[in-house]
């Protein structure tokens, strides 16, 4: 009697192992021949209201990039008047990296680690239009950070550092909204707030 129990257990094993076989082939066979759908599916942001409404209420130059080349599309924007007027404008870059533009009136030595999710001061400076930026690294964000008349402005991401260049030297403060919805994925233009 045991060798008959024995045996049926080693069936057993052997026809889930061959069914899980069979199911596996069966899936490859359809995941093979059915149509994907590897189009980009995030929406871009229309961040014109949120610029404005921004501009108007914080106490520093809020800024926001002009002529950006084609290929980036904003993601996300916000702006908190009680977290320190902080202000967030997050894009994917052309090679869909993440690249985020933060400022805030909060206190420099809290409000850079937090947005660059924890990055260090590398203690070198990029210029960008002329002016010196910390470069900063992290594990996971770098970021180019400027300090100036109350305001910290952090340019922040998974993107290189040349890209990280290439959107701090697009930003334009205080007055530039854009003037029409921009035709995504290039960036619109922009002209002053009446």
């Amino acid at each position: 009697m045991r060798g008959v129990a024995g045996m049926r257990g080693k069936q057993t094993v052997r026809d889930m192992v061959l069914s899980m076989a069979v199911i596996g082939a069966v899936v490859a066979v359809i995941y093979l021949f059915l149509p994907h759908d590897d189009t980009d599916r995030t929406k871009p942001v229309d961040y014109r209201i949120e610029l404005v409404t921004a501009q108007r209420a914080a106490p520093y130059p809020v800024m926001a990039p002009e002529g950006l080349p084609q290929g980036w599309k904003p993601t996300s924007v916000r702006y908190d008047r009680d977290a320190g007027a902080a202000w967030h404008l997050g894009f994917l870059d052309p090679d869909r990296e993440y690249v985020s533009i933060e400022q805030s009136t909060q206190a420099y030595g809290k409000y850079v680690p937090k947005v660059t999710l924890k990055a260090e001061n590398t203690g070198r400076t990029q210029l960008v239009n002329g002016v010196a930026w910390e470069r900063w690294a992290g594990k996971k964000y770098d970021a180019l950070v400027l300090r100036d008349k109350g305001v910290t402005t952090v340019v922040t991401g998974t993107a290189p550092l040349a890209r990280l260049t290439e959107m701090a030297e697009a930003l334009k403060g205080g007055s530039t909204i854009p003037s029409a919805a921009p035709s995504w994925p290039t960036a619109g233009t922009a002209a002053p707030r009446s």
